[in-house]
């Protein structure tokens, strides 16, 4: 690999852990083992390498089992044919199959067996990762027990960590037989351990820790090592550690991985903290939260970090895992601020050869620790929907970069949510304005219409979340029907995206008001989808699941026909045909019945008002609906517009109600009496315009919102944090 420039590498989250009996294998929930093309879509991305894994509990699970290389091979060739160097991993995240263990020395033996198959196999292969962070895995499997060998001391934690290194000791000595030329690539994360000054000792302590399997490698865990002595009081014996000293294995490169959880801060004023924080090491009880969310008077940060590591071993840098979990363009942000990071720290004479971008295809399962099976999908460069890959706003950036291109979009202008004041939890008596955000106001805006709407007033509050740049219209400032009015305003603005959350919404009224509910809902909009084709504005519209007659009594999914039974129907109908026959490229979501915290309009605050004064609720038992909460469906809108996403999708939170069994959720979940649901047909409901009996979505494209049981759960935690902040 040359190192000229900066270079960006990929990487595959692929771990295959234990907990107790059972493997997790993360590219088997990603599906990525039955999907040949993913690595013509990496290789497409123009990277210049791949972590990639080809990991022992896969390919050798029992002892007499010999290695199918099928999958390692076609894979590895291809990268090969596409010229993206493999970094190859054997253990990520595992203690290998269940015929080894870290106790024994089978571990050891054993992958230095696997090894040295591998490497015949692959003679052509040039960097290899052994063990993946072997100090965080040795923590998750000794330290914390919640990975095999689930040990929770000193002991078992220094065991699992020995272990892991001897076996990459090992493992690149059976490698360098078969290839003198193999280089060892060993990451680690990127951490660092700050505190109050009396716990000043036990940062001290971490921070030593932090580095012990690089020092283990590279023979300088000797008797003048600050954790020499911890070591041999924890029970390991000298010769553990003479092992180091007579056969180090020093790095070709360091490879650093860096989260925004990766440092840490320690505070014994217990009080100011949540309880779940709350901890200790047998001298004094304090609390360990992410280093972020305090107001520190030091340095942090991934350039503080590289440069202490730098200045500590001078041996070649790579930043190996690049992710953050959160909002696309904080996404965005999050890489390309580590990109510019990683540029100033090589000009600065640090010598960074690449950074990675992490989890191509994205994680399963971190929000459980990868305790139990799948757990929260993350999307990373790529996200799975319909089990095939799809590009993001970070594949844009990350083919940008790589082909030295300019990426000229507003995400990356504003600035992330740790960097922000709203970051800042602990301590509480600070008196931060916790609830702030920053955002570049010079960046091209977001344009929202609608501004007093139920959507138009959600896009507002999040877009302040996610930092979003936006200027937002009522229709008394902004009535989309007036075409020179628009392009005024366009005009002045210049928005990199319109968001159309106006519209006709009164569905019983139409049937005598056909005019204005077809003005607002299918005449305006097609003078916007004009406007931003010719402009090159992303545009995002609203449609309904009235569009469609009910008569599937299935999930009706986009591609579905369409037949409205009333005049609202057919004004979406048409509004989706004017759309995409004047701008292909817009973005139009259908959705159904929608609630949200932040207004007192919507069906399931209605139903707290009369339940909550004792009265009767009178709904429809027999109409199926898909009950969408407002914050999910904005924020999912606004990745895929950022993710470029054009046509119709379908996006309401996951599951069926009936109008009736919604209200009877609504009344369990705050102890009122359900019997004050009255279920009626729909024929009783006094609606002028007719329904579906059955109009639930689902999307054929993957797009997928978490549960209603999950969203109802949310909406009353931020509908009581709202009404508290109105009171305020």
């Amino acid at each position: 690999m040359k190192h000229h420039t900066l270079h960006i590498w990929g990487g595959i989250e692929c771990t295959i852990n234990r907990v107790h009996n059972q493997y997790f294998d993360q590219l088997e929930y990603a599906g990525h083992y039955n999907r040949p093309t993913d690595l013509d879509q990496v290789a497409d991305l123009g990277i210049q390498a791949i972590r990639f894994p080809v990991l022992w509990e896969k390919h050798k699970p029992t002892t007499d089992t010999c290695p199918d290389w099928s999958y390692a091979e076609l894979s590895l060739n291809k990268l090969k044919e596409k010229d993206v160097e493999p970094i190859v991993g054997l253990v990520h995240h595992g203690s290998g199959p269940s015929y080894v263990n870290f106790f024994d020395g089978s571990f050891e033996q054993g992958l230095a067996i696997y090894a040295r198959q591998i490497a015949q196999q692959f003679p052509w292969v040039t960097y290899y990762t052994p063990v993946n962070e072997p100090l965080t895995t040795a923590r998750f499997c000794g330290l914390y027990g919640l990975w095999y060998p689930h040990g929770r001391d000193d002991y078992h934690f220094l065991k699992v960590l020995l272990s892991e290194c001897k076996a990459t000791c090992m493992a690149m000595q059976a490698i360098r037989e078969v290839n003198p030329a193999a280089q060892l690539i060993q990451t680690e994360d990127l951490g660092k351990i700050y505190s109050t000054p009396m716990l000043r000792y036990q940062a001290e302590f971490e921070n030593w820790r932090r580095w012990l399997s690089y020092d283990l490698l590279m023979g300088r865990v000797s008797i003048e090592h600050p954790l020499w002595e911890f070591i041999l009081k924890s029970g390991i014996n000298e010769e553990d550690l003479y092992y180091f000293l007579n056969h180090p294995c020093p790095p070709d490169m360091l490879g650093l991985n860096y989260y925004a959880t990766s440092e840490r801060y320690l505070d014994e004023n217990l009080e100011v903290y949540p309880a779940y924080t709350h901890g200790g090491n047998g001298r004094h009880n304090y609390v360990d939260v992410e280093a972020v969310r305090v107001q520190l008077d030091e340095p942090t940060g991934p350039y503080e970090l590289v440069s202490e590591i730098w200045n500590q071993y001078r041996i070649p840098l790579a930043i190996t895992e690049v992710h953050l979990h959160c909002t696309r363009e904080e996404q965005v942000r999050w890489f390309y601020g580590i990109w510019q990071t990683a540029n100033k720290l090589k000009k600065d004479g640090v010598d960074v050869r690449a950074i990675t971008a992490w989890a191509l295809f994205g994680s399963f399962g971190w929000d459980r620790l990868l305790t139990e099976p799948y757990g929260i999908y993350e999307p990373g460069v790529f996200k799975i929907a319909n089990n095939q890959l799809q590009p993001t706003a970070l594949t844009r950036l990350i083919k940008s970069l790589t082909r030295q291109q300019t990426f000229d979009h507003p995400m990356i202008e504003g600035k992330g949510w740790w960097q922000c004041d709203r970051r800042i939890l602990y301590p509480a008596e600070s008196g931060m304005n916790r609830s702030s955000q920053t955002t570049n106001a010079f960046t091209r805006p977001l344009l929202i219409l609608g501004k007093t709407g139920t959507l138009g007033t959600a896009f507002a509050r999040i877009c302040d979340l996610r930092g979003l740049n936006y200027r937002n219209f009522d229709r008394c400032q902004l009535d989309i029907t007036n075409q020179t009015q628009v392009e005024r305003i366009v005009d002045e603005l210049n928005p990199w995206a319109i968001v159309n959350a106006t519209g006709y919404v009164k569905v019983d009224e139409a049937e005598t008001d056909e005019d204005n509910c077809i003005g607002c809902n299918a005449t305006g909009p097609a003078y916007l989808a004009q406007l931003c084709e010719r402009r090159g504005i992303k545009l995002l519209s609203f449609s309904t699941d009235l569009v469609f007659d009910g008569e599937k009594r299935q999930p009706y999914v986009e591609s579905d026909r369409v037949a409205p039974l009333s005049v609202y129907g057919r004004s979406k109908v048409l509004a989706e045909q004017n759309l995409l026959a004047h701008n292909p490229s817009s973005l139009i979501v259908r959705t159904s019945q929608f609630f949200g915290p932040w207004d007192q309009s919507n069906f399931v605050v209605q139903v707290l008002n009369q339940l909550q004064k004792g009265e009767e609720m009178v709904a429809a038992g027999d109409v199926f609906i898909s009950p969408t909460y407002v914050p999910d469906l904005v924020n999912m809108s606004l990745d895929l517009m950022q993710d470029d996403e054009e046509g119709i999708w379908h996006l309401s939170n996951t599951g069926q109600s009936t109008w009736a069994d919604l209200a009877r959720q609504v009344a369990e979940r705050i102890g009122e009496d359900s019997s004050l649901i009255r279920a009626v047909p729909q024929s009783q409901m006094q609606w002028i315009a007719p329904r579906p009996q059955y109009s639930v979505l689902k999307s054929e494209k993957g797009a997928q919102l978490p549960s209603l049981d999950n969203a109802l759960d949310r909406f009353f935690y931020e509908a009581n944090a709202y009404s508290l902040q109105t009171l305020k």
